[in-house]
């Protein structure tokens, strides 16, 4: 079966939400967990699942995802496995860029078509979650539909963020719904697994995750007036064409905003983690740099946190935090609830004097900091005596060093945080 699925990863629109961390990158390129980007969440799942001919549809900021794709994913001369970038492109057929998910593949359905495949599973960019996608186009064959969509269950509180669908007793879709208020919500729930109920979670929610027919989708894709997969392919298509409702229980997140990021992040810090990374069975692929070992001096005390390769980390706290390839956290400084994302290089020796003897700041993080609730985007020069405390206290503001969402502090990459900067 999977020999005939080709998969269509969505590399995102703006993403705004997510800003500013994709000021200068797609979404899909956001490092997550210290080492990886988003996109390697759904190219391994597909890697784990044994697909491996995949498209990336990229548009906005997409120089360093396209960088780190070219740099990751090389497979055997003698396979036929790829991992090949679509960037939206004008053409004498088409001079607008990508105006929505179904958009963007329907402009895209020309390299698609060079290739055979009965299925296409059509993937996000930017989803946190282990997934066997053999199970999903399995289940989609035996129910003889023609589009399947992966739902997960959902509560009151978050349903308004998701297309809220219903279905019959053979789990096929009947009813779908974009981004209903919450006074929409009534009607709409369905019946789940008693611990679903439990939770609250009685809301089947579309995960962004399809398999189409290879035939359908080009009939689907030959209308240039629909855009979106949510808004108009999957409500048009329900009454006529089988959908099927593709349950998945596991732990998914949806990276929309800063603060389901900075979750998401810390989440991995606790000790049994909903998104395990130490699954051999479920790996996550990222591109392979040759680091020396995290080098940790004095009394460095390090809880409930995961370090990355190559950090130089001297006499300091650590809690809950994520700390990223090529840290370097200066003596006295304390870490907590915090992302540090690293930096892309290191300083050489005779550099790091040189500004320690004129007083410029080096990369990395200096002496007696405090941070608390923050992510310290790649490539920072913080100071020494730095104190970054978010919290509910702060107000949103957007600075030209800095972001606050949700009482979350966001440093911009590559800024320089002079001695005794403060934001508490």
């Amino acid at each position: 079966m999977k020999n005939n699925v080709l998969a269509i990863i969505l590399g995102g629109g703006q993403g705004s939400r997510l800003a500013p961390l994709t000021e200068s990158r797609s979404k899909p390129a956001v490092p997550i967990a210290g080492k990886y980007r988003l996109v390697d969440i759904p190219i391994s799942n597909c890697i784990n699942s044994e697909i491996k001919r995949m498209f990336v549809l990229t548009q906005f900021n997409s120089a360093s995802l396209n960088q780190h794709i070219k740099n990751t994913y090389h497979f055997s001369t003698f396979s036929n496995a790829f991992v090949d970038i679509l960037a939206a492109e004008q053409t004498p057929d088409n001079a607008t860029w990508y105006q929505g998910t179904a958009d963007a593949v329907r402009q895209c359905m020309q390299h698609f078509l060079n290739h055979e495949f009965e299925y296409a599973l059509i993937l996000s960019g930017d989803q946190l979650y282990h997934m066997d996608f053999n199970e999903m186009v399995k289940e989609h064959a035996e129910s003889g539909a023609a589009i399947s969509v992966a739902t997960l269950p959902v509560n009151a509180k978050d349903a308004p963020d998701f297309g809220i669908l219903k279905t019959n007793s053979e789990s096929e879709i009947t009813s779908f719904i974009e981004k209903p208020s919450t006074d929409q919500l009534a009607g709409w729930s369905s019946d789940v697994s008693s611990e679903m109920k439990d939770k609250g979670r009685i809301y089947l929610a579309s995960m962004g995750i399809y398999i189409f027919n290879r035939d359908l989708l080009i009939q689907l894709m030959s209308n240039p007036d629909t855009k979106d997969f949510g808004k108009e392919i999957l409500p048009q298509a329900i009454g006529t064409h089988k959908i099927h409702s593709y349950e998945y229980n596991g732990y998914w997140t949806d990276i929309g905003n800063i603060d389901s990021f900075f979750e998401a992040n810390l989440g991995l810090t606790d000790p049994v983690p909903e998104f395990n990374l130490f699954d051999s069975t479920n790996r996550i692929y990222t591109r392979p740099r040759i680091l020396p070992p995290t080098k940790i001096s004095g009394e460095t005390v390090l809880d409930r946190s995961i370090v990355a390769e190559g950090c130089i980390i001297d006499s300091v706290k650590v809690v809950r935090s994520v700390v990223g390839i090529r840290s370097r956290i200066g003596k006295g400084s304390q870490i907590s609830n915090s992302y540090l994302m690293g930096n892309d290089w290191y300083q050489n020796m005779g550099e790091s004097d040189t500004m320690v003897d004129t007083h410029d700041i080096a990369i990395g993080i200096g002496e007696r900091c405090v941070i608390d609730n923050t992510i310290v985007d790649k490539n920072c020069r913080i100071g020494n005596d730095v104190k970054l405390k978010g919290g509910s206290h702060l107000t949103d503001q957007n600075t030209d060093l800095f972001t606050v969402k949700d009482g979350i502090i966001v440093v911009k990459k590559g800024v320089v945080l002079p001695d005794g900067f403060v934001i508490e």
